[in-house]
């Protein structure tokens, strides 16, 4: 099947016409019947019904035209996008995410897109996951960058890389000098953790109660920053993301095992949302940071 084949039978199902859709594609009669034939032959399926000099779609046509019909405009936006590549984007991008990328990553992409778009307005929200869910199904954000989300019927989650949680103490802590720390040794230790509304807190309660630790929970606060500066001035351990921690003196950082919480970042979009070439330029930026953050980890 050929791009030219689509564009065939979307006309002829336009039209109804083997005279007027063979004048909208700028072929001869004979040769559109031809080439609809072959797209017929190849799908197993009668597309069309002729009847005398009538055509009208058949139930098979019906059902394939809506496909078709997307799958060419898909295509003449990408040529279209192609063709203004060499044009400034301009727009605005709206962006939605959770305290933990909005340390390093978001920040990371920022940087990349702005230097080759610098006409493009760029807004961010640190926002709770719920709060990036829901503006993104009322229309004021474009794109989410968190965790998958609990209700997945109106967005679509595209997945990242994966990560890896882990201990962050200061280097006065009993742990600080430990090179690994199973989960189960956290018993009875002091944690300052993110609410238990967050979903991050719910998987590391999951995996509390898989290794039979109870761990005292002395502190909750909602954003990563202020819990490393507390762990940083306390004998208080908090357990992040390890992208979360950006290098610094006053804090250790300590890999889990026995289970390793491991979360998984992605995009967010409105399910069936059109996106602005900015937007989709900003996404670009977004899967060539992660896929480096995936080679590193695995290198």
């Amino acid at each position: 099947m050929e791009l030219r084949h689509l564009r065939y039978f979307v006309a002829l199902a336009e039209c109804l016409s083997f005279t007027r859709a063979a004048e909208r594609v700028h072929v001869t009669q004979s040769t559109l019947s031809h080439q609809i034939r072959q797209l017929e032959d190849e799908l197993g399926h009668l597309l069309f019904d002729r009847i005398g000099k009538r055509v009208m779609l058949t139930e098979a046509g019906e059902t394939f035209l809506g496909y078709a019909s997307k799958a060419l405009r898909e295509v003449d936006q990408g040529m279209s996008d192609l063709m203004r590549a060499g044009d400034q984007l301009s727009g605005e991008v709206r962006i939605g995410a959770t305290g933990t990328f909005n340390i390093g990553f978001v920040p990371e992409c920022l940087a990349m897109f702005l230097q080759r778009n610098p006409t493009v307005k760029v807004t961010v929200d640190e926002l709770a996951a719920d709060a990036i869910a829901q503006r993104l199904i009322d229309a004021s954000l474009d794109v989410g960058i968190a965790y998958q989300p609990s209700d997945p019927t109106r967005l679509w989650f595209e997945p990242l890389y994966t990560e890896e949680m882990v201990l962050v103490v200061s280097p006065r802590h009993p742990l600080a000098q430990r090179k690994r720390i199973r989960m189960v040794e956290l018993h009875r230790q002091s944690l300052v953790l993110l609410p238990g509304d967050f979903t991050t807190r719910t998987m590391l309660d999951e995996c509390f109660r898989a290794c039979g630790a109870e761990p005292v929970v002395a502190a909750e606060m909602n954003t990563i920053a202020p819990m490393v500066g507390l762990v940083a001035r306390t004998q208080l351990a908090a357990i992040v993301s390890s992208h979360a921690v950006q290098p610094r003196d006053d804090v250790r950082v300590i890999p889990i095992e026995s289970p390793t919480p491991v979360r998984t970042p992605g995009m967010l979009w409105k399910r069936d949302s059109k996106q602005s070439p900015a937007v989709r330029s900003f996404a670009s930026c977004i899967r060539k940071l992660a896929l480096g953050r995936s080679l590193r980890a695995v290198g």
